[in-house]
């Protein structure tokens, strides 16, 4: 994903400010061996890629006056009330160097799983992100969850997932819980049996 950027030599909150006012973002650039390296970026197109989730979590190309760098958000400020991104901030990135980031996880087959099509339970989300590391070649867009095998009463741990070759999750306890399968609480479903259980009393 490009991004233009532009060289931005004046500091201090009064130029921020007047940056912000003719549309603009002021932000940085840091990291490797290069000097930071303060820029300004188009406010709307910032404000609009900040929506879209692969901005946060893939390799960004970053043109500035015609030098392109890799580059990742790392992290970027929005007034408490207004639709204003107030300063974004990018860390380079060496392509022979492991970076550590947060990326998303997409979670698929939920409706076809036992706990959901045979026990008419629900499935619950515990975690929507997980920190990697890896090199930026093998950064993945996110983390697919296969959830078609959840039955109820199980839960679905980060042990369980199928990662991708140089991924490794860097995980804050040990095999923390993704996902877990019950029924709604305090719905007749609570007080039905499965068509499973059903079935195994026959």
């Amino acid at each position: 994903m490009k991004v233009i950027a532009f060289p931005r030599t004046v500091q201090g909150s009064g130029a921020s400010r007047r940056l912000r006012i003719a549309g603009h973002t002021p932000g940085i650039i840091y990291g490797g061996t290069a000097a930071p390296m303060n820029i300004s970026l188009d406010h709307n197109a910032l404000y609009h890629a900040l929506k879209k989730e692969a901005f946060h979590s893939t390799i960004l190309d970053m043109d500035v006056d015609g030098k392109v760098e890799k580059v990742l958000l790392r992290d970027f400020q929005v007034h408490a009330y207004k639709q204003l991104v107030l300063h974004a901030d990018f860390q380079r990135v060496d392509p022979n160097q492991k970076i550590h980031v947060k990326v998303p996880l997409h979670f698929v087959n939920a409706d076809i799983s036992p706990a959901v099509k045979l026990g008419a339970g629900i499935i619950s989300h515990v975690l929507t992100e997980l920190d990697i590391t890896c090199l930026p070649k093998d950064l993945p867009e996110f983390l697919e969850v296969d959830l078609s095998g959840m039955e109820l009463g199980h839960s679905l741990h980060v042990a369980d997932l199928k990662l991708p070759a140089g991924v490794s999750v860097v995980q804050a306890k040990e095999n923390p819980t993704i996902a877990t399968a019950s029924k709604p609480g305090g719905s007749k479903a609570d007080a039905a049996e499965t068509p499973a259980a059903a079935e195994e009393k026959k």
